[in-house]
Formats: structure tokens, sequence, C-alpha cells
């Protein structure tokens, strides 16, 4: 019996075990939210991005590696053509146990169920307000009525979970953290808040916008008897219930709770750039391997297992500060 046979390939540094990826197979987006980018964004010439091809062939190395789970991102990782064609080869990998997408819910009216039928299980939607002209200004051109069309599809797809992502911010809409929490219940899906990140040159003043996980945890109790849970996703939410319903409520902290001590992921941009931790520059570009080595996989391989040992302790995002933790958008890094 060989005795390496069960022993994971990618551990860092730090002992930690990483089998998650997160794929960006696209830049490029439909919305242009407030958060995320700038109006006039310009977007990489398609020849930088990568092949539908080379991402798969990218998965099955990190999937053979030991990664059992996979969330495909953007930008708007729907809007990229032929992406079908990529989530059905991922469906049918052997080893890859949680197939999930991260979506802005423009497209899904018309593609839940082929993501359903291709492998997907999990999909988590970014919905930031229930008011049509407060959402149309956070995404700058993004329409209310259609992704909530499109949550009601994957709802009705029958996913193994749908999942909603908001980000608060002060002054913008933060007041609506009871009533989406309520729209959650209503609908049977979960939500999570995500703590605004200092991530690219967005022209606004982070500090004055944050909202802590903490403050929207001390609001909810106000109104709900949320318990303490252990459930996890594989990702960085803390989870709480609420009692006599459907609905788990998650926060992801990346200011007042870091969570680097268990992180478990690593992102890889559309143009193949591995990305060990999202609040540090330090990356490993796989593009050059990819051509070079069409037919073989061990010098890829080689490097992905030598990138991971180097994966940083943790990150440093500081809510105060003025500038910018990292100059990249959250587009071009991938959810």
């Amino acid at each position: 019996m060989n005795l390496h046979t069960h022993v994971p390939a990618l551990i860092d540094g730090f002992g930690r075990k990483v089998d998650y990826i997160r794929l960006s197979i696209t830049d490029r987006c439909d919305y242009r939210c407030i958060y995320c980018m700038p109006q006039d964004m310009r977007f990489l010439p398609k020849d930088e991005v990568l092949s539908l091809e080379e991402y798969y062939r990218l998965v099955k190395i990190f999937v053979s590696l030991g990664v059992r789970k996979v969330r495909i991102t953007g930008g708007e990782p729907l809007v990229r053509k032929n992406a079908l064609w990529l989530f059905n080869e991922l469906g049918e990998l052997p080893g890859l146990k949680d197939l999930v997408v991260t979506t802005n819910g423009s497209q899904l009216e018309h593609q839940a169920s082929a993501l359903r039928q291709a492998g997907v299980r999990r999909v988590n939607v970014s919905l930031d307000s229930l008011d049509a002209t407060r959402f149309h200004n956070i995404t700058r051109v993004g329409q209310l009525d259609k992704v909530l069309r499109g949550i009601e599809a994957a709802k009705k797809a029958g996913f193994d979970n749908v999942k909603l992502n908001t980000l608060l911010m002060k002054g913008i809409n933060d007041d609506e953290a009871i009533p989406l929490v309520a729209y959650a219940i209503a609908q049977g899906l979960d939500i999570s808040f995500i703590e605004e990140m200092p991530l690219g040159q967005v022209q606004r003043l982070h500090h004055s916008t944050y909202v802590s996980n903490e403050e929207t945890l001390k609001l909810l109790r106000s109104r709900y008897d949320l318990i303490s849970s252990v459930e996890s996703t594989g990702g960085p939410a803390r989870y709480w219930r609420v009692p006599n319903t459907n609905t788990k409520v998650g926060f992801i902290s990346p200011h007042s709770h870091n969570f680097c001590e268990s992180c478990n992921r690593v992102r890889i941009t559309c143009k193949g750039e591995l990305y060990l931790c999202l609040g540090q520059e330090s990356k490993v570009d796989l593009a050059p391997l990819l051509k070079q080595f069409p037919n073989d996989d061990i010098p890829l391989r080689n490097a992905i297992i030598e990138s991971i040992r180097a994966k940083p302790k943790g990150h440093d995002f500081n809510p105060r500060r003025n500038e910018p933790a990292v100059i990249r958008f959250m587009s071009q890094t991938g959810g």
C-alpha cells in the first residue's frame, strides 16, 4: 500500500490544507457596482484572458492535488461566451465535490436550469438592495426585477442552496439589513453580509462607508433571536440560524474577525494568475506554463505545489486607512 496516497499535496507553510479555489473566468461584467469597479472600467484585451479549455485544465490539475471545492466567479461569470461548456466539463470531473457559482443574478433567469443540469450545486447571488432605484444606483446599470426573477429561477432549478451576498455601506444601504434578512426568510434562502474591503482605486473613501459586521449582527439580534451555528460551507463565513425558518445568516468579516488562521483557499484570475491571499499582491503567473507545456502537466503541478508553500499567513485590512490595501479591483481577482 502506498502510504502517501491520502496525503494532501497542497499544504502551506503554516500547515493549512488548501482544498478550495476561486476561479475567475472573465473580468468583464454587465454591472459597474460602486464598490467593485469604476464606471469607465477598462477590461483586459481578450487575448490576455485564458480559454475555457485552459481553465478546465487548471481545475483538473488542482483537483488532482486535493482541491474539492471550486467557485466560478468573474466579473460576472455568466456573461462569458460559452461558459456553460466549462460548467458541464467541471460537473463531470471526478474528485470535484462542490461546484459553485457567484453571480450578480442578471443572467440567472435564463441560465439557472442549465447550470443545475451541468452539476452546479450551489449559487450565490449578490443583492445589496430591495429598492429598485437604490439597486440601480449601486450597480449603476442593474435592474432589480431581473435579479429577483433570476433568484426565483434558481429556486425552481433545484440547487442544494441559493444564498444572497450583501455588502452594506454607510449612508447608502446600511438601513436594509433587516429587510434583506426578512426577504431571505420569506424566500427560504440563506444570506451573508460581507464587510467592504479596500481593494482597487474605486473613487470613494472606503473608511467613510465601512460598516462592520459586528454592527450588523447587533442590529439583527434586536429583531431576531439568532442562534450561533458551527455550520460551514467551506469558506470564511460564520453562521447564525434564524429559529423556526430555513435561513442561515452568515458574516464574512475580514476586518473585525480576521479569518486567516483557517484559510483554505486561493484565487485564480482570468489571466491565470494564482493569488495566494486576497489581501496581498504576491502572485504566481501560471499562464506561461500552460502555454509552454500544453501536453505536460508536471511543470504546472510542481509550480502550484511550490506556490502553496509560500501562501502568506494573512492579510492586513484596516477599515480606517484612506488608501486601498491592494491596488487591483475586486473584479480582476474574482469575487
